[in-house]
This record gives structure tokens, sequence and C-alpha cells, in this order.
């Protein structure tokens, strides 16, 4: 515990200070160098301050380009579902669509970087996790300790997706095999996963959690069910149940994919708490998924991960030109749509290789593990 502590200060620290270290040339070498020590570091990170300080007016702005659109979508949808579900369905899966960018508001705001204002940002972030069914201080404090972690080894278990290295898999139970493999499973994970999130996890606070935690998840609640029945008062149940649910189900498996293909990709990077490099950890650990300009739009700018990861305090609006203006950024490879897609195939973190690899690879490791033991 004392060691997460550590490495949580030590992301409050990288985010907020600003050191005075002058640029040099030593910056402009690739993300998977050696050579990231703290002078270049702090030169990094010199170079990305300048979008660190949120735009009210674009913060507002995105608001209202989403907010008033999704709720007119809400309304025309429920003005043809009187006619026909089928003439719903399209303006239903785009509702879906701008959920997932009110989470990325949401999202932003948990890293304090939508308003300047602390209590802006709370408030806020209060408020859309009713729409996006999400507890604001639950899932914050979880996303704070993966961006602490991330592509830490020996750090995994706070808030990613769960993945065992092939050393680990190999000689464990069966069950815990199976366990592995039905969680990895696509249909599982995109399919069964949201159901999970909409139901349980955002529903039922863990026996960790903080007072302040589980405040969070039953105040999130008691508003989803005040506003739920006060739409299903004007609209219905029926019409609630087929019009909600489903672009709740959608935004939700989008944002799954989105925050699986961040972290599993060729290349990515883990290591071992002894080796591991926070600045590596973000340019290697962290994709740069680059997605046709619609996509970009209802995804807040999320696919520039790399750099999110490096300074959450960036606004998302700003993710793109902090991009295009900062070489060292530009070196981390992009990763398309059907790159991404092959991402579905991996399962372990092979330690010996360096690399995630799927089922298939170790088919037979279990068997031949067991024979050495014996």
């Amino acid at each position: 515990m004392d060691t997460e502590i550590g490495n949580l200060l030590f992301c409050l620290l990288f985010y907020n200070n600003i050191d005075t270290i002058p640029l040099g040339a030593e910056m402009r070498h690739s993300p998977d160098s050696e050579c990231w020590n703290k002078e270049t570091v702090v030169a990094l990170r010199r170079e990305m301050s300048p979008y660190l300080q949120p735009s009210l007016w674009r913060s507002v702005r995105q608001l209202i380009n989403t907010l008033i659109p999704y709720i007119l979508l809400w309304i025309l949808a429920y003005r043809l579902l009187q006619y026909s579900y089928w003439l719903a369905l399209p303006f239903i899966i785009l509702a879906g669509g701008f959920v997932i960018r009110l989470f990325i508001f949401f999202h932003d705001c948990g890293h304090g970087s939508f308003f300047r204002s602390k209590k802006a940002n709370d408030l806020c972030g209060i408020i859309l996790g009713i729409p996006t069914f999400t507890p604001y201080y639950y899932w914050r404090n979880s996303h704070a300790r993966h961006h602490a972690t991330s592509g830490n080894l020996d750090k995994r278990g706070e808030g990613d997706v769960w993945m065992m290295t092939v050393a680990e898999y190999a000689p464990t139970s069966f069950w815990k095999r199976s366990l592995s493999r039905f969680y990895r499973n696509p249909f599982v994970m995109f399919l069964l996963g949201p159901l999970l999130i909409l139901l349980i996890t955002h529903r039922i606070p863990l026996r960790k959690a903080t007072a302040q935690e589980r405040l969070s998840v039953y105040g999130t609640d008691l508003g989803i069910i005040l506003i739920s029945l006060a739409i299903i008062e004007l609209t219905g149940l029926k019409a609630f149940l087929l019009i909600q649910l489903p672009s709740l189900y959608i935004g939700l498996a989008a944002g799954i994919w989105l925050f699986y293909v961040q972290h599993q990709y060729e290349g990515v990077y883990w290591a071992r708490e002894k080796e591991w490099s926070f600045t590596l950890a973000s340019l290697q650990g962290a994709s740069f998924y680059k997605l046709p300009a619609v996509l970009k739009w209802f995804s807040g700018n999320i696919g520039f991960h790399h750099v999110h990861h490096l300074n959450p305090r960036i606004p998302n609006y700003f993710l793109p030109d902090c991009f295009s203006r900062i070489d060292p950024l530009k070196t981390v490879k992009p990763i398309g749509l059907i790159a991404g897609l092959k991402g579905l195939r991996y399962r372990l973190w092979d330690e010996d290789a360096g690399k995630l690899v799927g089922f298939r690879n170790i088919r037979n490791r279990p068997v031949e593990h067991e024979k050495e033991q014996s």
C-alpha cells in the first residue's frame, strides 16, 4: 500500500511541477530509448505545459454541443418509436455515441482538466455521472490508480484489463485458466461486460471502498433512479427501456473497446516494478489510436492516449495540438482501426519475449510445466 501511495504522489508531482531546465537536442529520440533521464523528461513536460490550462469557453461549448443533441436524439427516438422501433434505432445508436462523448468530459473532470476550478470539475463530474451511469468519486479514484500503475506488472489489478503472464498462467489451476479464457473472450468482454458494469460494478461498491466512494455510488444510484422515474413518467417504461438501455449499452461497449485497444496492442510496454518507467509506460504502454475525424470527435480525442497518459491534466480538446507541435510525441507508431482489431488475439504477457501473445502460443506449456514438476 505504501508503494501504491508513493506512485500516486509521484504522478501528482509529475502532472503539476514544471521545472525550468532548457530544451535541448537530447529530446529528439525514439520513445523506446533508455535515455529518458530527469532532464529530458522535465524538458518534455515544459513543452507540454502550455496545454495544461482548460478553456472555460471550449469546455462549456463541448457540453452544449453534446448534451443538447443527446437530448434531442432521445426525444426524436421516442417520437419515431411510436411508428417503428427500426425507425428509431439509428438515432438510438447515434445517442450511444454522445454517451461516449459525455463520458470523456466526465473523465476529464476526474483528472481536473475540464475546468480550472476543482469544485467545478467535481460538480460537473458528479452530474455527468448520472447520464453515463458512473459514480464519479468511485471511478475517479480507481482511474487515478490505473494511471499511477499502468504498464507495471507488479501493480496490476487497479482499473485495468485483467491480464496474466505466461509464467503465471502455465502452473495455475484449470479453473483459473478457464476464468482467464472466459474473461478475455471478446464476446464476454464486449457484450456481457457492459451489462456487468451497468448493473453491478458501478452500482455496488467494493468492500474496500472509502466512505466518499460509497457515497458516490449510492448518490449516483439515487440520481439515476430519480431521473429515470421522471423520464418514465413522461414517456412510459417501455419507451425508456427501448431507448435508454440500448444507447447506454452501445456507449459502454464502445468505451470498453477504447480502453482495451489503448493498452492491448503489438509493441505495448510492460515491466516489473524495479525496471518500470512512468515515461515509457505512457509513450509505449498507451496507444496512439488513429481514428477517422468523426470517431475522433465522438471519442473526445482519447485516441491520443499516449499524450493523455503522459500528462492527464491536458483537456481533451488540446490533445491534438499538443501532439502535432511536440516532436517526441510523434515518434509513437499509430494504430489504425484494422490494426486495433488484432489486439483481440492477445491474451497473456510473455516476459521472456517481452510481448503480448495469444493462448494458442502457449498451448503446450502447461503440460510441459507439469511434466517438469513431476
